[in-house]
């Protein structure tokens, strides 16, 4: 992305708090003019002193007050628009954060599965956090220094032109400089965020993973991995510190070299009588001021090379395509009825690989289908066709006669219940998690849900009950525990459409045996999809779809599909010793 782009797409950002940063710039505008009157009266202040015993004290104290209230003042005007700034950086790390969380949720799954967590969890909190410190507040030691470079430049003009000259044109040598260097480290701090982004993604998944990585030994190896990816990180951050820090003494020698030149050419004028000693002395200390901007804005460059890099991160998420929203209508019915039609249908995930080529599937309402088949048939991706978490690439998909690309995605799934072998709770208590798909469930409702689910004898059991607070991912609960209120999460919702994904994998015999009934009592009167793998759960079902490399290859119950030499068949017998 170009740097014309991020600076546009940042500006829209403050453009919300445009007024106050407005105001803090008009401050900063201040602070600099009283900053550059004080060398003026401090030199007049010397002038004061004619000769020996002989100060013109009522003057020196008149000029030495006026320094000090100037001096005052500037301090109060710096104090108010770092206070501003500060206001501005944290209302755009705000809105940044709150568009990029809302434009992630929104995304396609597509794009989450083609990218490491930690990644966009780096973009999102470290990136946008070097975006306001390198850009913002870095944007205000530019904008005071450019204001000081141009006000010690004119009163210097005014004060003696030959000095001014010397220093307007050996000045600028420094800003070159940092700008040679600074065009050639924006890679150096892009690779840096890059690498510390990856190491972000690594922790997250060690840490998440630590019973994996203890119970395998692999702790040496997550360790190397960790070394190696810390090594990477490492040697990119020096090479761009490195380069980066190039800047401050070049500019510093070149600024030093200025003050030089204007010192001794100064000190002729003052031998030739052209120039007062106060006078001298206001003139250094102008080019003082005027050389100390170069050397901020050469570091203040460094700092806006890193938060562009960043940027450029943070904008290339935001500006993720996201799918087309649909609205809602009153041509959409009250609730769906289940009939699902597939026809001609084609998938797949990478367009090289073709996965599903031609799947056909009728389904009347109400009827229990179970999908059956070897590990990567296409069972999950068959469910996520169903919910559209990723769309066809051909063919047509239809529900009650809707085709489902009209369906708009938020109605499609307030009529879809879903439980994943995959159990997902959030950071908070047992009843907002069962409520999720019904944060207006009574207390009443979510206990018979929990009740219905087997859930509700565990849940008495807990110190607080239904208002125990569940940890990051349900921490505390047991594997089971967690699935069971999965479970109560949908027979609190009871939609029209099932999709049962391994419900049941991590839950024990008996209990399974009576979840089993109670999901009985549910699927009546609705279209449900069971995946399992466990082939003696599903003999009741209406329809028996067996997949096999991403197609249906047969259809039918269970008796018509074990009373023919079929693959299901060879997969109920390979299966029935251990369901």
């Amino acid at each position: 992305m170009k740097t014309k782009q991020i600076l546009r797409n940042l500006f829209r950002y403050l453009r919300r708090s445009l007024p106050l940063l407005i105001l803090a710039l008009l401050l900063a505008a201040g602070a600099v003019v009283l900053q550059i009157l004080v060398p003026k009266q401090i030199g007049a202040a010397i002038d004061t002193i004619l000769g020996k015993d002989n100060v013109a004290f009522g003057r020196l104290w008149s000029c030495l007050r006026t320094a000090g209230i100037f001096v005052l003042i500037s301090a109060c005007c710096q104090w108010l628009m770092s206070l501003l700034l500060n206001h501005v950086s944290f209302r755009v790390v705000r809105d940044l954060r709150n568009d990029a969380i809302n434009h992630v949720t929104r995304l396609p799954l597509s794009y989450l599965d083609s990218r490491q967590n930690g990644d966009i969890v780096s973009r999102v909190i470290t990136d946008v956090d070097q975006v306001a410190d390198g850009l913002l507040l870095g944007f205000a030691q530019f904008f005071t220094g450019i204001l000081t470079i141009l006000g010690t430049l004119v009163l210097m003009f005014l004060t003696n032109v030959k000095i001014a000259l010397v220093v307007m044109l050996l000045t600028p040598l420094s800003l070159f400089v940092a700008r040679f260097i600074a065009s050639r480290t924006f890679s150096m701090f892009k690779a840096q965020s890059v690498a510390r982004s990856k190491q972000t993604s690594l922790i997250d998944e060690l840490v998440g993973q630590q019973k994996v990585v203890q119970a395998y030994s692999y702790e040496a190896r997550a360790v190397e991995q960790f070394n190696e990816c810390d090594r990477t990180l490492c040697d990119c951050a020096l090479k761009a510190t490195f380069f980066s820090s190039l800047t401050n003494p070049c500019t510093r020698f070149v600024n030093s070299t200025v003050y030089a030149a204007c010192t001794l050419v100064g000190s002729f004028a003052v031998i030739g009588g052209s120039l007062s000693v106060g006078m001298l002395t206001t003139l250094l200390a102008y080019a003082g001021q005027y050389a100390k901007p170069f050397n901020e804005i050469s570091g203040v460059v460094t700092e806006l090379q890193n938060a562009l890099a960043c940027a450029s991160r943070i904008f290339e998420l935001l500006d993720e395509p996201l799918p087309e929203v649909q609205e809602e209508t009153d041509d959409l019915p009250e609730s769906l009825r289940g009939d699902i039609r597939f026809e001609h249908v084609a998938f797949s995930y990478v367009p090289e690989r073709p996965l599903i080529t031609d799947m056909n599937i009728s389904v009347n309402a109400g009827m229990r289908i179970a999908i059956v088949g070897p590990t990567g048939c296409g069972k999950t991706t068959l469910i996520n066709l169903l919910m559209r978490f990723y769309e066809i690439d051909g063919g047509t998909v239809t529900f009650d006669g809707l085709p489902l690309k009209d369906i708009p995605k938020p109605f499609l799934r307030r009529n879809i219940g879903m439980v994943l072998q995959d159990t997902w709770l959030s950071d908070g208590t047992i009843r907002e998690n069962i409520a999720m798909g019904r944060p207006d469930a009574t207390d009443e409702e979510i206990k018979e849900a929990a009740k219905a689910a087997h859930a509700h004898s565990f849940i008495r059991r807990l110190p607080q009950g239904y208002d125990t607070v569940l940890g990051e991912h349900g921490g505390g609960l047991s594997a089971g525990q967690r699935q069971l209120l999965c479970i109560a999460r949908v027979m609190l919702c009871l939609p029209p459409i099932l999709i049962l994904d391994e419900a049941t994998s991590s839950i024990d015999t008996r209990t399974e045996w009576k979840i089993q009934d109670a999901f009985s009592t549910m699927m009546k009167g609705r279209t449900s999809f069971i995946v399992a793998h466990r082939l003696s759960t599903i003999r009741s079902a209406d329809l028996i779809l067996v997949m096999k490399d991403g197609n249906v290859i047969e259809q039918g119950t269970h008796d018509s599909l074990m009373a023919k030499e079929s693959f299901y068949r060879t997969l109920y017998l390979a299966g029935s010793g251990n369901s």
